[in-house]
């Protein structure tokens, strides 16, 4: 398959509002609500001709940057201005392959997000839903599906020197094997603030929309077989509340399997790992202990890559999340004993590409096995999730962490059309529920065949007027200060 090389012409930027169903606790926030980014891209193709791409993603607040100083505005800014400047770089970049873009203006982006406070997981997000805007539209322009143009590498991917290990890698053949699945298992996210059954709901807090709105009925009515357990810290509560959470999934006769989610709120490796074997001595942890996969970014990121994990590393694996700023973090991360890293299409699609490229050299000398894991920023129905499903299943992960069919309601209020559209074009994905066009999960699984289409994981064009004009980004000016 023929290498594309494309030009950015340009970059528009929308956003529109939404709600969550019910709070959703991780880290150091309660989210009740908040926003999704659009990014359209047009772009030229070699042939001179021209196409559009989009890209969705949410403009997450206390995530990217968990400083408590700053308020949600002040976040959402941050990401806007991120956006801001790769798109700006991209306009004003030469034609080249998609890879080529993201490869030159990378070390420049981040240099620009640097002088201005913006840390690198907020320079990751501009670039990304930049580079998927970009990819998405040379897809459409030539009629291919994202497995396809991978599998053929009409993105250019190529060793580069912001991934010295990868260095005579054979990028033409990464993706040569990777298949389509037809199903991909949902890891249903159990927050902090989760009720796990009936008697958690205080009177008269019931939503009563008709979805799930306990662990207890979400594994009866969607019937997950894996889930991501959010822990906080404190050794009694956690312990405390996986028990609870356990007394509801022991009920499975299936095997089921779990993650842990430190959320950044163990001060060192020593201090999980004391939780850690905790946890397994506790008889009513049994189970629960033996299905834990791996434990998520449980040291403060500051703080994670600063000394090794040995004691914890001998216990679980363990992999990075927000500790994955940049390209070298995987690399450094290795170093002090981890033996995974996330995927999330926030932090960087080739991030992502690249990553998984070194677990194939890592792996290949039979020591430790490096691994990728499908994690999630609630990524709603559309453009924003069939990407992300399309990134992880290339990636040959057979399980992502979901959230947002359960604190947003389908389509989150966008218009009726647009829903419909997608609903047509992916009917195994999604389904009309009383009268609402929501995901669709059956056996705790996505059907997810019909993203094997033209463009990044959709043919389907959102309807990208219906969103409001991106605001302008105030940032590095702080609201507390306007």
């Amino acid at each position: 398959m023929k290498t594309e090389r494309v030009k950015a012409l340009s970059i528009e930027l929308r956003q529109r509002p939404y709600r969550l169903r019910m709070p959703f606790k991780f880290g150091v926030t309660v989210a009740t609500h908040g926003f999704q980014t659009g990014v359209r891209a047009r772009v030229r193709l070699s042939d001179g001709s021209e196409a559009f791409g989009y890209s969705a993603e949410a403009l997450g607040a206390k995530w990217f940057d968990k400083d408590l100083s700053l308020t949600d505005a002040d976040n959402h800014h941050q990401l806007r201005k991120s956006l801001e400047l790769a798109a700006e770089a991209a306009l004003a970049a030469d034609a080249a392959t998609p890879f080529d873009l993201f490869a030159s203006t990378y070390q420049p982006h981040f240099q620009a997000c640097a002088a201005l406070g913006l840390n690198t997981l907020i320079a990751s997000y501009g670039q990304s839903l930049v580079d998927r805007a970009i990819l998405d539209a040379m897809l459409r322009g030539r009629g291919t599906s994202f497995f396809a143009g991978m599998r053929g590498n009409m993105a250019g991917l190529r060793a580069d020197p912001l991934a010295p290990e990868l260095s005579g890698f054979d990028f033409d053949r990464l993706f040569v094997e990777a298949d389509r699945p037809a199903f991909i298992d949902v890891r249903h996210t159990v927050g902090l603030a989760d009720p796990i059954t009936d008697a958690d709901l205080a009177s008269g807090a019931r939503i009563g929309d008709g979805l799930p709105e306990t662990l207890e009925e979400v594994v009866s009515v969607y019937g997950n077989r894996y889930f991501k357990l959010k822990v906080g810290g404190d050794e009694a509560a956690d312990l405390d509340r996986l028990a609870r959470i356990a007394s509801v999934l022991d009920r499975i006769d299936e095997p089921w399997f779990a993650t842990l989610d430190g959320n950044e709120q163990y001060a060192n490796a020593d201090a999980i790992a004391a939780f850690y074997r905790k946890l397994g001595e506790t008889p009513k942890l049994v189970r629960l202990a033996s299905s834990i996969l791996y434990v998520e970014q449980p040291i403060n990121r500051k703080e994670a890559l600063a000394r090794p994990i040995t004691e914890l590393a001998k216990l679980i694996a363990v992999i990075i999340d927000e500790s994955d700023g940049d390209l070298s973090s995987f690399r450094e991360a290795r170093e002090l004993g981890y033996t995974g890293v996330s995927s999330k299409a926030c932090k960087g699609i080739y991030k992502s590409i690249l990553n998984h490229a070194r677990c194939q050299v890592w792996n290949s000398d039979g020591g430790c096995r490096y691994f990728m894991s499908a994690e999630d920023l609630t990524c709603e129905p559309g453009i924003s999730i069939q990407q992300d499903l399309s990134l992880v299943t290339l990636l040959g992960l057979t399980h992502v962490e979901r959230n947002a069919h359960h604190f947003i309601d389908g389509f989150g209020g966008r218009p009726r059309r647009e829903a419909e559209d997608f609903l047509r074009a992916h009917p195994d994905l999604y389904h009309a529920d009383n009268g609402v066009i929501r995901l669709r999960i059956a056996n705790g699984r996505f059907a997810i065949r019909s993203l094997d289409c033209p463009g990044f994981g959709a043919s389907v064009e959102p309807d990208f007027e219906a969103a409001e004009p991106m605001p302008v980004s105030l940032w590095p000016v702080r609201e507390t200060t306007r």
